[in-house]
Parts: C-alpha cells; structure tokens; sequence
C-alpha cells in the first residue's frame, strides 16, 4: 500500500472518528486540507462559489493566479476592473467583485465633494460591468471626517440615488464594504453592519448591498454568525481573512470558518465568498489552496 493511500486512510479514520465523538466539524475541514493539497486539480462540493482577492497575490502574474486558481477549483477572482477582464475570461473565470469606479477608499459616497467624479466614474462603469456580463460593483462610503452616521448615511443616500436607476437598468448592484475602523481604516464610515443595513433599508433596492468582509466585522462589532444570519438579505458578497493579522485562515486564528460557511449557506446564499488574505507563507498558492479546503464545506 502506498503511503500516500495510508495517509488518505487515516485522515477519512480522523473524520470518521471525530463525526462519532460529536467532536466540531472544523476539525475534519482541517484535517480534509492536508489531503486537498494533494491533488493538482480539485473537485469541490459545489454549495460555496469560491473566489480570490486579486490584490492579495499581486506579486503572481494574473495568468498564473487564473491557471492555479482553476486548478484549485476557484471560479472568480476578485477586485478586477476592465483592463484584466478579459484574461478572466480566457480562463472561463468570473469576476464576482469589479472595480475601477470609485476614488480611493476614503475619499467616498459620504461627503458631497466627491458626488460628482463618483456618480460620473460609477455612470461610466456600470453599463461596462453589464456589458462584460457581471453583476457586482464595489463602491466605499469614504471617512467620516466628523461627520455623524446621521449625516454620513444621508450623504451616501443622496449619492446613491442617483445611480440606483441606471443600476438597476442593467442589473448590476453597487456593493458598499463593510471595513473594520479600529485598526486597518481607522475613521472609515461603514464600519458596522447595522450602519450599512440602514443604509440599505434607506435606498429601497436590490441594486444595492453589502459586502460582508468577516476579517473586519470580527475586529469591529463580532457575533458574525448571528449578524450574518439576521442580515443575509442586505448581503451581496463575503471576504475572509485570519484574525488577528489579516492572515491565513488557518489553525493559528481565532475565527471557525467552516462554522461560518456553513452559516452562510444556511441562509441559501448562492454568490461568492472570497479569499481575501495576505499569505505569510512563501508558497502562497499552497495557502490559498489550504483555505478553500477550509471553507468548502
């Protein structure tokens, strides 16, 4: 028997034997990574659309993410605008996420001095996002810079308003990330879900939700199962990433992604959920691989 058939046996004993402890499922998740590294080409279980933040793995060549993502059985890649588009689509992959309308992270929909480059950037980039056959479109609510949430949220509202109509011409909804103000984006405005909710709730369409990104939401309000299960309908997309440190999603953290997942696809979520990490290993590839093990549950 060859060793590598003696590990796959183990590791299904592992899996076997934890399921009659009733030991946690993300034992076996873990355990199933090992093996998934294994294989050059994986079949996935097909109940998450799994995708990769481009700007995590800048320092690999597109095309060479694209082939290792197939590989991996990733069928996205995140953050990418119109000049990569069609390297995407060379490789048959999606792009969940675009990008390319807004102004920068902090400068955003929440203060009226930039209404007018961003409702002419967002009028420009939506028909392109529907034309190259996508959905999702990111846009930021910008910092606060004094302001309240009141007048924040009234600001994005007005904003946002005036896109919503030729969004929803061409079914493309415009997704505002939720970013954790406490320790990466300090003064960020959409930093809660119940903000961005509000916000939602305000603007009164399909056209606009959420990106859900987990890393920031454990730093900055936690109860991220619960939250994600009383607010999936405003929810359009998910990031993860390890806390602390923004790393792997690994053992060495402290969140349970596959009891995440799999809280996510309870709510019959059918998008994507990205891999948005900064790989601490040398061979990133192997950690991406690692955690759409961990994350296909």
């Amino acid at each position: 028997m060859s060793s590598n058939l003696s590990r796959r046996s183990l590791i299904k004993g592992i899996i076997a034997g934890t399921a009659a402890l009733g030991l946690p499922s993300s034992l076996s998740a873990f355990a199933l990574e090992e093996e998934t590294l294994n294989n050059e080409f994986v079949k996935l279980k097909g109940n998450i659309n799994h995708s990769v933040a481009r700007w995590c793995f800048s320092d690999i060549d597109i095309d060479t993410l694209c082939i290792e993502a197939k590989k991996i059985g990733i069928s996205g890649i995140d953050l990418v605008g119109p000049k990569d588009w069609p390297i995407l689509k060379k490789y048959e992959l999606d792009s969940p996420m675009c990008n390319g309308a807004e102004i920068n992270l902090v400068d955003g929909f929440n203060d009226f001095q930039f209404h007018e480059t961003l409702i002419k950037n967002y009028t420009e980039m939506i028909p392109l996002v529907a034309k190259a056959g996508y959905k999702n479109l990111i846009c930021f609510s910008g910092n606060r810079r004094g302001k309240t949430d009141e007048e924040g949220l009234r600001n994005c509202k007005v904003g946002l308003e005036k896109l919503i109509p030729l969004a929803e011409k061409h079914n493309v909804i415009l997704v505002m990330e939720l970013l954790n103000s406490k320790i990466d984006h300090k003064d960020y405005q959409c930093c809660n879900t119940s903000w961005g909710v509000a916000l939602a709730k305000s603007l009164q369409s399909e056209n606009f939700k959420l990106l859900y990104d987990i890393y920031h939401m454990q730093i900055d309000e936690g109860d991220v199962i619960r939250t994600i299960r009383d607010n999936h309908q405003y929810i359009a997309h998910y990031h993860t990433a390890g806390v602390p440190g923004r790393n792997e999603i690994d053992k060495t953290q402290e969140l349970n992604y596959p009891a995440i997942i799999k809280a996510i696809t309870e709510t019959g979520f059918k998008g994507y959920v990205a891999q948005e990490f900064v790989p601490k290993n040398p061979d990133k590839i192997s950690s991406l691989r690692k955690a759409i093990a961990i994350c296909d549950i």
